[in-house]
């Protein structure tokens, strides 16, 4: 299973909104508080990005107002084409002025969740980790402990997302393992560096070390469904997706600019891989 990933900041975003719809507009002009409207438009203009590069659609703000992310009756996110559903998987989270979209164009199952490393309690830790969790993180270096508690945490915000429950489930009923290699279970888990997925010539896909250090991990749900997934720390920032089928390590989407300045750009015979 092929999974793709976009990080955008507020800086990114447009300053008007043409690229919103008119439903989404509308929705946005209901929102009383700042900061509840900034982290939705935020994750709006995110995924919309990212569809628009597995689906193959233009980039510029016209065409992106075309595509519409709406929640489910469980309030997953949904992508819509005009009024109709589109046949990709999204999930989004987003954390101090920074939004995550991972998408997977062919189906399946998917969560991801974006953090900021920090200091967690003691009761923290109690009350929402499991037995063998909290053993993890008492066994580590207290150096290690923030950022390996709100790993732990991560993984189980991403696992609640892909069962479609989030926060109403127990954290206790998602259990994550770390792993350094899980095998075959990872289909094309190995992805090398210069294999590009993306065809849309508004984007680009690549495996930069920089930006890809994913490491493997595991998150089985109490009524035996198991999610395998993999995290990523960049500075203080840790991200993590999880999915069923098994995915491939997460590849990166790169928006060249002119692709949204310009509908002309999307047009290109030729991708760019970053």
């Amino acid at each position: 299973m092929k999974v793709y990933w976009l990080q955008q900041t507020a800086p990114d975003m447009p300053g008007d909104h043409d690229w919103l719809s008119a439903r989404e507009q509308v929705q946005l002009d209901s929102m009383r508080f700042p900061k509840r409207r900034a982290e939705w438009q935020l994750g709006r203009w995110t995924a919309k990005l990212a569809i628009a590069a597995c689906l193959q659609l233009p980039a510029d703000l016209h065409s992106l107002a075309s595509i519409e992310v709406r929640p489910a009756p469980t309030g997953a996110p949904e992508t819509f084409l005009g009024n109709q559903w589109a046949p990709v998987t999204i999930s989004l989270s987003h954390r101090d002025g920074k939004a995550i979209c991972a998408v997977a164009p062919d189906g399946g199952t998917l969560g991801c969740d974006l953090e900021l490393i920090e200091p967690h309690s003691e009761a923290f830790i109690a009350d929402y980790f499991t037995t063998e969790e909290q053993v993890l993180v008492a066994q580590a270096a207290a150096a290690d402990r923030p950022w390996l508690a709100t790993l732990l945490w991560s993984a189980k915000e991403s696992a609640l997302k892909a069962l479609r429950t989030g926060l109403r489930l127990d954290t206790r009923s998602v259990i994550v393992s770390l792993v350094d290699a899980l095998g075959n279970q990872y289909e094309d888990g190995e992805v090398g560096a210069s294999e590009v997925f993306i065809k849309n010539s508004a984007f680009a896909a690549c495996q930069a070390d920089t930006v890809n250090d994913w490491r493997p991990l595991q998150v089985r749900h109490i009524h035996d469904q198991t999610f395998c997934g993999w995290w990523q720390r960049t500075g203080n920032l840790l991200r993590t997706i999880v999915a069923a089928p098994p995915p491939a390590r997460p590849c990166m989407l790169y928006v060249p600019q002119c692709s949204i300045d310009s509908p002309s750009a999307v047009h290109s015979d030729q991708s760019q891989a970053a």
